[in-house]
């Protein structure tokens, strides 16, 4: 079975598929706030899904990185306008200090194919 990579660097790829799955590397958002951040962050989700064959309603598991946990509630009003209420993934959200202090929250998404 082949890797197919999207967007590879030389640390990291943004997409990798093998076979019918859909490994996102962790994507960030841009924004004053973690609601502006969690729409950019969820728009490069969609890109990347899209990109490669695939899309919100595909979501398998979803990992989510926090830096404040007092920003849940409003992190989780964008997600659940975001997300496909009829196929919502797995789901874990942990508090976590992020790798640049700017970072509010930070996804990792496994999807299927279409």
């Amino acid at each position: 079975m082949t890797i197919e990579r999207l967007e590879k660097g030389s640390r990291m790829s943004q997409a990798v598929i093998h076979g019918d799955t859909v490994y996102l590397a962790g994507q960030v958002g841009e924004g004053p706030d973690v609601e502006s951040q969690t729409r950019s962050m969820l728009g490069e989700v969609d890109r990347l899904l899209a990109s490669a064959g695939s899309s919100k309603s595909n979501i398998l598991s979803a990992q989510i990185w926090i830096a404040d946990m007092s920003d849940v509630d409003a992190m989780n009003k964008v997600w659940d306008a975001w997300i496909d209420p009829q196929n919502p993934p797995a789901r874990a959200c942990v508090e976590s200090k992020l790798v640049l202090p700017e970072f509010l929250v930070e996804v990792m998404i496994v999807a299927a194919r279409n």
